[in-house]
């Protein structure tokens, strides 16, 4: 019998809205550093990503060696029809961020990337019958208005190809987010694995460049394992746990984090909008969690 993580749904007991919340919350953080990371990279995002995508997969690939004791072939064998789909969404979710970055502006991409909580309630009500409390709404909402503050700024570089790449990536993150909700028997670790070879390999025909050095490529390597093996295998465990539009919700805290990072490491102070908009999404998130936790109290 596979280690329950990995194969199984999770159990009552463990199955709770607290720990849905920190697992949450940690996958946030770490994708919170993939702006850094892509600052601190000089390769174009193709390039980076032939590299970075199987760094996590094989990041993920440690973790489930670890957790299932010898057991690893049987984890990945379990993989079935909605095991793949959810690796290969997932793959191409990555690589239409990527693109998205490029081809717009970062402001435009956070902007349309801010109604994933919206697009998971929908999704969720649509496919699964939930419906989203009246809080999480409202929370999604100021979250919205907090982000908008943050990236507010003059549309040159925008273009309409890449902002609709945007909107895709939202949808496809919030039907990943809903994937996780609904099938929590599936295998999502090696899933998550799966998908950082497949979108590896997808890059691979439009990469360019290669490290320069071995700070270079140790950097990728830090960013794969965090962004995606820390970040993917933290956000599809804790999915399985909460609403799918509570999952997003706790997810828009990428936003307010992205630029803490930046002014740590690069020192780039970020500007009063910024800060307001960061104010803004994580009292909306905190609040929604505080008002969740008294309402299960009652």
């Amino acid at each position: 019998m596979g280690f329950p993580i990995l194969t199984s749904a999770p159990h009552p007991a463990a199955a709770s809205h607290a720990t849905g919340v920190l697992l949450l919350l940690g996958s946030a953080v770490a994708w919170s550093t993939a702006g850094l990371f892509i600052r601190m990279i000089p390769l174009d995002a193709m390039s980076m990503l032939v590299w970075r995508g199987p760094a996590g997969g094989f990041g993920i690939l440690l973790a489930i060696l670890w957790l299932e004791r010898g057991r690893t072939l049987v984890a990945f064998r379990a993989m079935r029809g909605m095991a793949w789909i959810f690796a290969f969404l997932s793959a191409f979710d990555m690589l239409f961020y990527i693109l998205s970055l490029k081809l717009t502006t970062v402001a435009h991409v956070a902007f349309i990337y801010a109604t994933v909580p919206f697009a998971a309630a929908g999704l969720g009500l649509a496919l699964l019958g939930e419906r989203p409390s009246r809080s999480a709404l409202v929370a999604s909402v100021i979250a919205v208005a907090g982000v908008v503050f943050m990236v507010a700024s003059p549309d040159a570089g925008s273009s309409i190809l890449g902002d609709a790449m945007a909107v895709v990536v939202t949808i496809v993150t919030a039907g990943l987010m809903v994937i996780s909700r609904h099938a929590p028997n599936i295998p999502f670790l090696p899933a998550a694995a799966m998908s950082g070879f497949i979108g590896g390999l997808a890059a691979l025909p439009f990469a360019t460049q290669l490290p320069s050095n071995a700070g270079e490529f140790a950097l990728i390597v830090v960013s794969g394992v965090v962004n995606m093996a820390v970040g993917l295998g933290l956000m599809v465990l804790g999915a399985r746990l909460l609403p799918a539009v509570e999952t997003a919700l706790i997810g828009t805290l990428e936003g307010p984090l992205a630029p803490l990072w930046v002014w740590l490491a690069l020192g780039e102070t970020p500007g009063w909008q910024s800060l307001l908009g960061g104010a803004l999404v994580t009292g909306a998130v905190l609040g929604h969690l505080w008002l969740a936790a008294r309402k299960r109290a009652a």
